[in-house]
């Protein structure tokens, strides 16, 4: 990118509680330096200065930050400045160019990032606000993947404690954070407990949460096992303990059962036609309809369309693919030098992700292969040329974005009958 003469380009160090700035000309030289503290008033007289240096001409501004949102970035947006996010690995490569030595402090971190804008904004990406929704939206997606953190802890606390005297219940196929286990488990806690069940208490747990799979017999076969031995007092410690993990287990199920409903009404609101004199080709409205058509795509269910738009709004925003597809971590890595070139280049899963997106598209393909045949046919034929489980659904994953951002596009829901059959193993690029 050619600046012109009368930008200023503008790269801030954030910090917790201070941040360094660095004003540079086109032609890279200092023009002011300073340090800032991590408040409101502070903010406002950064953005005042920054103005006043600009000839109170905002779009004249041009900064550089190691952060894609927050008060800080939102504050200089808002003002109508030109914010550019700075990947922290890239500010490393950068810091390296400048001080090889390996010199660094935060001021000389700010004129990194400032000199970066100013050689390489085209590699650089502009920064856009969110949608009230869109921030709404990405924060419940973060509170269920967090609560999912937490189930896991707690469900993975229980299990250990049940192995310690009660083996049995862990290895009894059903998993023991369904909530009728959780209830067979509160009311029969020890081995004790469990032979003292009577076919009726169990047939009343199964009866409640309409538990189907296993009958009254293959529990009470699973209850009245042999016991392990275990030296006394450990049954009731490992119970007491139990009866601790239980409810604290059933509270992060319900509060992921209230998420999971916030973020379906989200997704409700997100799909839901303009009104009456609203502009259905209003950039928000455009957003709306994205919500909608992805819905309809073979594995997209409520979890992983939130989090596509949440965490990758901006690149179905632009329908940009390549971005997408680099985000989410289906696009593999190719390392190619010396004597490695050609076919003796090798290829690497991309690492650097967003995991939340990465962890959706895997489920989002996994599902897909199993209820869709053209994915299906897809994910056995990549099987079949030796990939992985992991590669072969990532090859999925890629043509599934492929395909959603062809229907954003178009703005047309998926239609099986207009998919394309899947390549056979033979015609399939590695």
């Amino acid at each position: 990118m050619k600046w012109s003469n009368d930008v200023l380009l503008v790269g801030i160090d954030w910090g917790r509680e201070e941040h360094a700035v660095c004003v540079l000309k086109v032609d890279g030289a200092v023009a002011s330096e300073w340090t800032i503290k991590h408040s409101g008033s502070a903010l406002e007289a950064l953005t005042d200065r920054l103005c006043e240096l600009a000839g109170g001409e905002a779009d004249r501004v041009h900064v550089c930050i190691e952060l894609t949102r927050g008060s800080l970035v939102e504050t200089l947006m808002e003002r109508g400045f030109h914010v550019y996010a700075l990947n922290p690995k890239q500010s490393d490569r950068y810091r390296d160019r400048h001080f090889p030595a390996g010199t660094k402090d935060d001021r000389r971190d700010a004129f990194v990032v400032a000199d970066a804008l100013r050689t390489d904004a085209h590699r650089l990406r502009e920064l856009r606000s969110d949608d009230p929704l869109t921030i709404q939206l990405r924060e419940h997606v973060r509170i269920y993947d967090d609560l999912g953190a937490d189930e896991n802890r707690i469900t993975n606390r229980l299990r250990d404690q049940l192995l310690r005297h009660f083996p049995q219940l862990v290895k009894f196929n059903a998993a023991i954070s369904d909530p009728w286990m959780l209830d067979l488990i509160e009311q029969a806690p020890t081995p004790a407990l469990a032979r003292a069940f009577k076919a009726g208490d169990v047939s009343a747990i199964l009866r409640k949460h309409r538990i189907r799979k296993f009958t009254v017999d293959d529990v009470l076969t699973m209850l009245r096992e042999r016991d392990v031995f275990v030296v006394d007092g450990t049954v009731e410690a490992a119970a007491d303990h139990i009866r601790l993990l239980i409810p604290q287990l059933r509270l992060v199920l319900e509060q992921k059962r209230q998420v999971t409903r916030r973020l379906e009404g989200f997704l409700e609101r997100l799909s839901a036609p303009a009104s009456n004199g609203e502009e259905s080709s209003s950039p928000e409205k455009v957003e709306h309809r994205d919500a909608e058509i992805l819905l309809s795509l073979p594995g997209a269910g409520t979890i992983v369309v939130a989090t596509m738009l949440a965490e990758a709004s901006w690149a179905l925003r632009d329908r940009d693919y390549h971005a997408l597809r680099a985000h989410s971590g289906v696009a593999p890595v190719t390392r190619a030098s010396g004597k490695r070139k050609g076919r003796h280049a090798t290829v690497h899963r991309r690492m650097a992700r967003d995991e939340r997106l990465s962890n959706a598209m895997y489920h989002f393909a996994r599902v897909a292969s199993q209820v869709e045949p053209a994915a299906k046919a897809h994910y056995a034929a990549l099987r079949a040329r030796g990939h992985t489980h992991g590669r072969a659904l990532r090859g999925v994953g890629d043509r599934l974005l492929g395909m959603a951002i062809a229907m954003l596009k178009s703005g047309a829901l998926y239609d099986s009958s207009r998919r394309r059959p899947a390549l056979p193993a033979d015609r399939i690029v590695a």
